[in-house]
Parts: structure tokens; C-alpha cells; sequence
């Protein structure tokens, strides 16, 4: 079970690079979200910010395509064709998540990447022994459980097929379609629109999603 932050924000592993590898410093994050009824306005909080993060190089540590091990303290990059190998890079971006693009539909968790700026530089970044800028990277696991898909309960984003409950006023939690959470799901998002004016009539319930159909239309289950 997870917090849905409007526009999608939820477990995110923070790490730091040096070396090919990532030093864990914080293992999750719960975010907050807003919800409203068939009265009311949804309420946003900025995962997709004005000023938006820039795609990395090929070249940058942990770069779309690649692969990383997974620890509880460190994560490597390793080959995707490693025994140690155990999720994807989908996508990676320079700059704070807050102020940067929203990760794919289908990610499993964040790492957040720690700027390495170290005093003398002489090697490429390829190397993984110069310069790292702070980043994010949206990861999926090589094999199950995949909390990002839908209906799953987790992942950083709430997407069509998620199940959500109300939590306090004007937020909801998501949590898993099947019961399987601490809480049983109350409400299914159904469609992603652009506007709460072409949700379907049945819709009980808008939830923030963002990116470019940032309204959720949930129906009461």
C-alpha cells in the first residue's frame, strides 16, 4: 500500500554514485495525493514541475537500457546479462524528480542519484570515475512482482487499472485490486482523461495523475 501523490509519487530508493555503484541513503517515501467527489476539484502537488529535468547523455551512469543489481544498502550497475542483474533502467533524467518528468507508466521504483562533483576529473563519465550529476532513475524489475503494474497496489505512479481508498480529507492511498494490502480497495481508476468533463458518467471519484491526461476517473467498486 502506498500514499498517491497527485501526480504520482510513491516508493523511491535514494542512492549515491561513485564508482559504478549506488550507495542506498533512504529506502522508501510515501507521498501524498489529492482526490475529490463528483462535487468537488482535485488538488495537484508538482511531480510534474514547470521546470523540467533533462534527459542524461548515453553515456550516464545508469542510462536507459542499462542494468543495476539490487541490494539493501548498494546498488551496482552490472551487465543485463549478469546473474546480478535485477532491474531495468527505463529512463533517467538529471535534476530533482520534483522539478523533472514523470517516470514510465510501468516503473517499479525510483532511485534517486547524488551528484558526484569530485575535485580533479581527468576520466569520462562513462567510466564511472568523474562527474555524476543528481538524477533520478525509473526502474522495473527484471522478474516479478512488478508493484507498477496495474491494479498491484505500488510503484510511483497511479495508473488506469490502480485501486485507491480515501485516506484523509481531499487524499486517497492506492492498494492493491486484490485485497491482498492492509486496506481493501474502494475505488478503480478507469480511464485517464485531459479533463474531469469527459470522464465517463459512472465516475464517483477524480483522482491527479499527471502527464498528459492528468485526471483519473475512478468508479466506486
Amino acid at each position: 500500500m502506498r500514499r498517491v501523490k497527485g501526480f504520482g509519487s510513491g516508493t523511491v530508493g535514494c542512492v549515491a554514485a561513485a564508482l559504478l555503484l549506488v550507495t542506498l541513503s533512504a529506502c522508501q517515501r510515501d507521498g501524498s495525493g489529492s482526490a475529490a467527489n463528483g462535487d468537488g476539484n482535485a488538488q495537484g502537488n508538482g511531480s510534474g514541475g514547470a521546470a523540467a529535468a533533462s534527459p542524461s547523455p548515453v553515456a550516464t551512469f545508469l542510462a536507459p537500457g542499462t542494468c543495476s543489481s539490487r541490494g539493501r544498502t548498494v546498488f551496482y550497475q552490472v551487465s543485463c546479462r549478469s546473474e546480478r542483474a535485477a532491474a531495468l533502467v527505463l529512463s533517467r533524467y538529471d535534476g530533482p524528480q520534483s522539478q523533472g518528468p514523470l517516470c514510465p507508466e510501468r516503473t517499479d521504483f525510483v532511485l534517486h542519484i547524488s551528484a558526484r562533483r569530485p575535485a580533479s576529473d581527468k576520466t569520462s563519465r562513462e567510466n564511472g570515475d568523474g562527474a555524476v550529476p543528481q538524477g533520478y532513475a525509473c526502474m522495473r524489475n527484471l522478474e516479478a512482482p512488478h508493484p507498477g503494474d496495474p491494479g498491484r497496489g505500488g510503484g510511483p505512479r497511479t495508473i488506469v487499472g490502480d485501486c485507491v481508498r480515501p485516506s484523509r480529507q481531499g487524499e486517497v492511498k492506492e492498494t492493491a485490486c486484490d485485497g491482498s494490502g492492509a486496506h481493501a480497495p474502494q475505488f478503480t481508476v478507469t480511464a485517464a482523461v485531459r479533463t474531469r468533463a469527459t470522464c465517463p458518467a459512472d465516475t464517483d471519484l477524480y483522482v491527479q495523475l499527471g502527464g498528459g491526461a492528468p485526471v483519473g476517473c475512478a468508479r466506486r467498486l
